[in-house]
């Protein structure tokens, strides 16, 4: 169910992926991921990437949402020469501008002294791999945080709307999430990776009503 908040519009697609739309038209992906797509709306503008896990960078689904004259911008470290499109390339920790778009670079990844590890003890996104993504369009600040624990250096961040992965397993669960969204302050938090396959199943109605009773808003979209 899409979800409105000063002039854009989210909408879950399913997973991490998450569709926007602005008061002009214009039409934002981050991480497409065909499994989850319907069909090919190819009505993109611009698609962000913050990793190159399968449900995250996904070339055929990157070409299926993306209009032909769109821009793609990628976390430096995803190799993209499967891609058909020129792509502007995103640093680990920094700032660029993509389309207008003020784009803040935050680094993510699991905490290796943590919970969420494979069998041999290494983290499932190690530090370098992966990226959150503050994007300011039209004056409201929207974080995505993507594949990650809530580390140290996500204290000082603040965004109107918060995208937070709260599967576990994978990324932080619902609990860490939760503290990770009273640290952001938003005014929204709309919820992603989760319930997609068993590992991330959750619950989320609880996630919701933790941070509603502390006056936050949450929209299960």
């Amino acid at each position: 169910m899409p979800v409105d908040y000063e002039g854009i519009t989210f909408e879950r697609l399913g997973h991490a992926s998450i569709r926007l739309e602005t008061a002009d038209g214009t039409v934002i992906y981050v991480d497409p991921w065909g499994d989850v797509l319907e069909g090919e709306p190819n009505d993109g503008d611009v698609v962000f990437v913050t990793h190159d896990d399968m449900d995250h960078y996904d070339a055929d689904a990157i070409e299926a949402v993306a209009g032909s004259d769109a821009t793609v911008a990628v976390y430096e470290a995803v190799d993209t020469s499967d891609l058909a499109f020129d792509v502007i390339d995103l640093p680990h920790d920094g700032e660029a501008t993509v389309e207008g778009i003020d784009v803040r670079t935050v680094p993510a990844s699991n905490d290796p002294d943590g919970d969420h590890v494979d069998e041999d003890g290494e983290p499932f996104h190690a530090e370098g791999e992966v990226i959150g993504l503050v994007l300011t369009i039209d004056g409201t600040t929207i974080y995505f945080p993507s594949d990650t624990d809530f580390l140290d250096h996500h204290e000082s961040l603040s965004a109107d709307v918060f995208v937070p992965p709260i599967g576990g397993h994978f990324t932080m669960d619902r609990r860490e999430a939760a503290d990770f969204a009273r640290s952001v302050d938003p005014e929204l938090v709309l919820p992603e990776h989760y319930d997609t396959f068993e590992p991330i199943e959750t619950d989320a109605e609880t996630f919701a009503d933790d941070l509603e009773s502390d006056g936050i808003r949450v929209e299960l979209f």
